[in-house]
């Protein structure tokens, strides 16, 4: 059975127009003026046990609404939606024990407490048995490698420990389903490579669905096979990355090293030149002149080194949007 089941989700928000200057407050005291927001349109998706996917958009696609609905935060519009075999907004304390919602501009420790004291809050709030609790604990510090950091207070601590911190938290009752948007944001690379690793590695050992919000590609690329794009609060795909590469990355980037110190003149001519560096250069070419391409760039230049690859996923996902945008404005 699927842990997550969105059918036709949908959320509408009705937002207050005011006109501006003192006339446009008056006139909203006496009779106000609403505008109808679609922050989800009809979503519909499952996630199987153990999956970690992606789920994309831009900002104000409707991605963090959509979490909010799959957690039981706040009601949909309509649709319906089934979490771990429960209908997350009536809040069921045993759904609520089932999974976590983890929020990267959200914090959930105590900001002048150890990390340590706010762990022992979970624990009776979940009514953990102290076995079980200091095991999974020692497991999950061990994972994060912050043992020696649980007893200091929160507010010293850097961002990226911080974010481990907010991890464990969410992971000390053993969920079985985790929700996560942006929780690398505002992070350094060494400490998004760090957190990538252990999720990672705690998908691997205790089969954790994870959904993951993300606007860094790194965090898709590492963690997810498969991914969600949403705009417009529409799902515009659902596939494997891979397959989501080769349908909207309809060009290869080819590196080429020649032999001569200057680059050849004519190199346009073979594909949009995107880079170049000393007597090495970037051409971007439609996947299905790539071959051609590479013949005639080697039988007329001397060439010392070349290699063909996908274009970055950051320039595939942003022409997913480009399409979603031109598929609402017709």
């Amino acid at each position: 059975m699927p842990v997550i089941r969105a059918v036709d989700l949908a959320k509408t928000y009705r937002v207050v127009q005011k006109r501006p200057g003192l006339a446009g407050a008056l006139q909203a005291l006496i009779r106000r003026h609403y505008k109808e927001v679609r922050a989800v349109d009809g979503v519909s998706f499952t996630v199987e046990p153990g999956e970690m996917v992606a789920f994309l958009g831009p900002n104000g696609a409707g991605k963090t609404t959509t979490l909010k609905i799959l957690s039981g935060l706040i009601y949909p519009s309509s649709g319906t939606a089934e979490v771990l075999g429960f209908v997350p907004w009536q809040r069921d304390d045993a759904f609520r024990r089932r999974f976590s919602l983890v929020m990267g501009q959200k914090n959930q420790l105590w900001w002048d407490l150890p990390a340590v004291d706010s762990f022992a809050l979970h624990r009776e709030i979940y009514s953990l048995p102290q076995k079980r609790f200091e095991k999974t604990l020692t497991e999950l510090t061990d994972l994060f490698g912050v043992g020696d950091l649980v007893r200091q207070p929160v507010r010293e601590l850097s961002l990226g420990e911080r974010m481990k911190m907010e991890l464990i938290a969410a992971l000390l009752h053993e969920p079985q389903l985790l929700l996560l948007d942006e929780p690398t944001i505002g992070l350094d690379v060494v400490a998004q490579v760090t957190i990538q690793r252990c999720l990672r590695e705690y998908n691997a050992s205790r089969g954790v669905t994870m959904l993951l919000t993300s606007h860094y590609m790194r965090d898709v690329e590492a963690l997810c096979d498969r991914v969600l794009v949403i705009t417009h609060g529409k799902v515009l795909f659902d596939g494997p990355l891979r397959q989501l590469t080769e349908r909207f990355g309809t060009a290869k980037l080819l590196r080429i090293h020649f032999q001569e110190a200057r680059l050849p003149a004519d190199l346009s001519r073979f594909g949009e030149l995107i880079g170049q560096s000393g007597p090495t250069a970037e051409l971007r070419v439609d996947r299905s002149q790539v071959a051609g391409v590479l013949s005639a760039i080697l039988d007329r230049y001397s060439v010392i080194d070349v290699s063909v690859q996908d274009p970055p996923l950051e320039s595939v996902i942003a022409r997913v949007f480009e399409e979603g945008r031109a598929q609402v404005a017709h």
